[in-house]
């Protein structure tokens, strides 16, 4: 399934639903994860609270990419995982802005010294228990909103 909107800056946004088997081959990403029935979050130094993810690098597969943005950014070791979606923007720049979103069930979280750009790790039932004020950008994102409640629609996670 596929959707078409523009975003809050009216840039086209293509977002398509994925199956486990299709091919994941965007330059970023984005993980959704749970962990003892709560979604996981990290908070960004700067943009605030949001859901782990960025970009692949050089190299590295999509799944290795959300993998080690999980555990950089939250201590998060992944118990199972699966491919849910891709979305495109029209970035209008010579490469375009692809990333690919899982759902993520965490086994555990490790204690680190360092999340890098990230005060680590955060857990709340849903999105609407976040105050509104320390919630990123990103997750007033209707891509992500859209992709949040795909997970809902899978049954992976229930509010």
């Amino acid at each position: 399934m596929r959707v078409k909107f523009r975003d809050k800056d009216n840039r086209q946004v293509n977002l398509t639903f994925k199956k486990d088997n299709e091919v994941a081959d965007g330059n970023h990403v984005l993980a959704i994860p749970t962990f003892k029935n709560q979604l996981l979050f990290t908070k960004h130094n700067i943009r605030g609270i949001e859901f782990p993810g960025g970009k692949r690098e050089h190299g590295e597969s999509s799944i290795e990419a959300v993998t080690r943005e999980l555990y950089e950014e939250t201590g998060a070791k992944v118990k199972n995982i699966h491919y849910i979606a891709q979305y495109t923007i029209d970035t209008h720049e010579k490469t375009d802005f692809v990333k690919d979103v899982y759902f993520i069930e965490v086994e555990s979280l490790v204690n680190k010294n360092d999340y890098l750009e990230t005060a680590g790790p955060v857990l709340f039932k849903c999105i609407n228990d976040i105050e509104l004020t320390h919630q990123s950008f990103l997750l007033q994102d209707s891509t992500i909103l859209k992709c949040v409640e795909r997970v809902q629609s899978l049954g992976f996670y229930q509010t």
